[in-house]
């Protein structure tokens, strides 16, 4: 499942904004990867004030960062797509400067990952792993699973 972690400090995100950023980074993943939108997760989390520094210096400036764990197995072109796509979802929902927001996306081998209680798939394997799940789980994640 990726894994975006969207941590910022000196601003305050809103629950409109933060669905919207949950449904545009799921969608936008799912997109670029064509991973089901099922094995998308998106944490928020506030620095605290006075807790988020650069070069040792207290930041005072709004700042929005986006850490995403994936599968490995996606191309260097997928990943440029998929991490300028996200960077403008970040600018899109917030109206920072894009001076402001960082995004990392971190591959993960999927033979180290296990999600639903499962080890996960290769890339391009969603499939015939989704298959081989309970019938109480395939209903559950279907469920899930966003309409496009």
């Amino acid at each position: 499942m990726p894994t975006y972690t969207v941590k910022y400090s000196n601003f305050n995100l809103s629950q409109k904004q933060k669905n919207s950023l949950a449904n545009d980074i799921s969608d936008t993943h799912s997109k670029f990867t064509g991973a089901n939108t099922f094995f998308a997760q998106v944490i928020f989390q506030k620095n605290e004030k006075n807790s988020h520094f650069m070069a040792g210096k207290l930041v005072k400036t709004k700042e929005i960062f986006l850490n995403g764990q994936i599968r490995s197995g996606r191309s260097s072109k997928v990943k440029k797509k998929l991490i300028l796509s996200l960077r403008k979802i970040l600018i899109k929902n917030t109206n920072l400067k894009k001076d402001f927001v960082w995004v990392y996306l971190e591959d993960l081998l999927p033979d180290q990952m296990i999600e639903y209680g499962e080890v996960l798939p290769n890339s391009g394997q969603e499939k015939k792993w989704f298959n081989s799940l309970t019938p109480r789980l395939r209903k559950r994640l279907k469920k899930m699973e966003k309409r496009k």
